[in-house]
């Protein structure tokens, strides 16, 4: 059963100032905010760790949970400061599981409109991916991919990254001592259901280098949300001067958005590939740092039918990634409305999948999770007039003629 759940009514009217919030920010910030409410700084550094353990491992809401932090701070803190997440506009919950958030971010001034965007969660048994955003829509132009369509508005901050991280995790009950979310498909393995972390939401996120990094090493920190860099992907179309960087400076893993052999077909569907052409982006993945057997570059391809999907396109494939420690992700295209392009048919896909995987490569096809939410991958679109009054009532019709 589909369910779309409206978590704050539509309103033309201007929201009021909020005060600053701690979540999402990294140790020199949460400093700085504890600057500005009047901290001493020979106290300073004790409280950062003490804030960072309670937001972060604990996942907490409010300052009055913080039992060995002062009253007299306690009450200083929620004077000035809030523990306050993006708000939360629409949630909904696929028939498999996956559910989809419709996050508002703080206007950038006041009176400005704020910004909306998406974020994903994909339940497994024994995991639970967030797919997450790092713009407010794209610039990249993908012509197979919905989020594509939305124009650039700007780059996330790194708070605004990590608190999807945070939303994800309050509403499935993700901390320790709080109620678990139940459902179908989500983990029923582990003590966490949150584990992997993919940077493959809205945006590219190497054109959002800075924010992505540091939010990186946010998520990664033993001592709060203790992602490790292992359990966190950053997916690109093939910003090829920043990915040396990445591997250097942050070291996750890398995931590629290849989709086609030939320069001129990738030039169609992945447009950045007229800057960065398919022979310069294999040897920045040959020569990426953490590159190895045990960390192996994933390199998406979505299935187009009679686009790249013929045994002589698997062929190329293989032979391109000769010396690159890969596995090959194959995706199911996954339709949105108004798009050119339709699903290869299964047998194709299988055809593809066995020369892939006969030629040492793994190739697992990925199970399109979410379609009927548009949560499935590059079904990603969040304008606020998406989402118009008309559309709601859709969204609630859908689900209906789901149960």
């Amino acid at each position: 059963m589909t369910r779309v759940i409206e978590m704050t009514p539509p309103s033309s009217a201007p929201a009021e100032a909020a005060l600053p919030s701690l979540v999402g920010l990294d140790r020199e910030k949460l400093g700085r905010a504890l600057e500005t409410a009047g901290v001493a700084e020979r106290e300073r550094r004790m409280r950062v760790n003490q804030l960072w353990h309670w937001i972060y491992l604990r996942g907490a809401t409010s300052f009055d949970e913080m039992t060995n932090v002062s009253k007299h701070l306690r009450t200083r803190l929620a004077e000035v400061l809030s523990l306050a997440r993006p708000e939360i506009v629409v949630e909904q919950v696929s028939q498999d599981g996956t559910r989809k958030w419709l996050l508002r971010m703080p206007a950038d001034t006041p009176g400005e409109k704020p910004h909306e965007i998406e974020c994903v969660y994909i339940p497994e048994k024994d995991r639970g991916t967030l797919c997450v955003s790092s713009q407010v829509g794209c610039t990249l132009n993908c012509s197979f991919c919905h989020t594509g369509t939305q124009r650039l508005v700007r780059n996330l901050t790194a708070a605004e990254i990590v608190a999807q991280v945070m939303v994800a995790r309050d509403r499935l009950g993700d901390y320790p001592g709080r109620e678990r979310a139940v459902g179908p498909g989500l983990p029923t393995e582990g003590d966490r259901l949150v584990t992997n972390i993919v940077f493959m939401g809205m945006g590219e996120p190497l054109y959002a280098y800075d924010s992505v990094a540091e939010a990186i090493e946010i998520l990664s920190d033993g001592d709060g949300l203790g992602l490790g860099k292992r359990r966190i992907t950053v997916s690109t179309s093939g910003i090829v001067p920043e990915i040396e960087r990445l591997g250097r400076e942050v070291g996750p893993m890398l995931a590629i958005s290849l989709h086609a052999v030939r320069d001129e077909l990738r030039d169609v569907l992945v447009p950045i590939n007229k800057k960065y052409p398919i022979e310069e982006l294999i040897e920045a993945c040959r020569t990426y740092p953490p590159a190895s057997n045990a960390k192996r570059i994933t390199f998406e391809y979505v299935m187009l039918k009679g686009v790249n999907d013929s045994p002589a396109d698997a062929k190329a494939l293989v032979k391109l990634l000769e010396g690159v420690p890969a596995k090959i992700n194959l995706i199911p295209f996954n339709p949105w409305p108004g798009t050119q392009y339709e699903c290869s048919d299964w047998e194709t896909i299988e055809r593809f999948s066995d020369i892939v995987f006969r030629a040492g490569y793994a190739s697992p096809v990925r199970t399109p999770r979410g379609r009927d939410i548009l949560a499935a991958c590059g079904q990603l679109k969040s304008e606020t007039e998406k989402l118009s009054a008309r559309e709601r009532l859709a969204l609630r019709a859908m689900a209906a003629a789901a149960e």
